[in-house]
């Protein structure tokens, strides 16, 4: 395997980390530009996110900026949903035509987000966090990606909680919701895993996730690794988006 995919894996790994998110849209698009299989990118994916937010997740926690109040009906509602799309076969050009129009608009979101410390002026409805986990779950696991790269913005665009606040729930939210891809693809027979090819990749994930979590809970200015992360999101959406139609 070319020594470069070890670089952009680490890279990724780190800047998507220090906004709570694992990376995997863009492991995914590595990946394919470099021509492996498509279920093994899948998996690859899957396993990266999970490697780079399981600590990131931690790291959130000790620095209270983990709200269970409000994350958990988000996750709660995502697990069997993302399970779900994960089970659902998908063919592969549809696959990356719908990851690819999900990045641009996702990226767009990202980068014109409203102000995440600003207190929500709305009362909250009990079943808008459900039915926002449930969706993006739904869709996470049909594409193979943790959903926090939709889930984001979106917690951003309505003021959901602070910045760090969202990033921690997002990546507790792309944890449980890779596993949960992982379980539906297992279940349909589609998960493939090799130890030679995916290791290397992990190895190189943990070490950038590990830079990136510190960094985006304590140190790096929000509005820099959010518009940094757009310009990557859109880039690769576009991309993915020109390749296949």
């Amino acid at each position: 395997m070319d020594w470069e995919i070890y670089l952009f894996f680490f890279f990724i790994a780190a800047l998507y980390a220090s906004v709570g998110f694992g990376g995997g849209s863009s492991y995914i698009a590595v990946l394919a530009f470099f021509g492996v299989n498509f279920l093994l990118v899948r998996s690859s994916a899957l396993l990266c996110n999970i490697v780079v937010v399981i600590f990131g997740t931690l790291i959130f926690y000790r620095q209270g900026h983990l709200n269970w109040k409000k994350a958990l009906p988000l996750v709660i509602a995502s697990v069997p949903m993302a399970f779900l799309g994960g089970f659902l076969p998908i063919k592969e050009r549809t696959f990356f035509i719908l990851l690819a129009i999900t990045l641009v608009l996702a990226g767009l979101l990202t980068w014109w987000q409203p102000k995440a410390n600003l207190p929500n002026a709305r009362t909250e409805s009990p079943l808008i966090n459900p039915v926002l986990g449930g969706s993006i779950g739904f869709l996470s696991g049909m594409v193979g990606i943790g959903g926090g790269i939709f889930l984001a913005p979106l917690l951003y665009l309505t003021r959901w909680a602070e910045a760090k606040t969202i990033a921690a729930t997002a990546s507790l939210f792309i944890l449980v919701n890779s596993i949960a891809g992982i379980l539906g693809q297992i279940a349909k027979g589609s998960f493939q895993f090799d130890w030679k090819f995916s290791l290397p990749l992990l190895i190189a994930v943990f070490l950038g996730g590990q830079i990136g979590s510190r960094l985006g809970a304590v140190k790096l200015p929000t509005i820099w690794v959010r518009r940094a992360t757009s310009l990557l999101i859109c880039y690769i959406g576009i991309e993915l988006l020109v390749k296949n139609i």
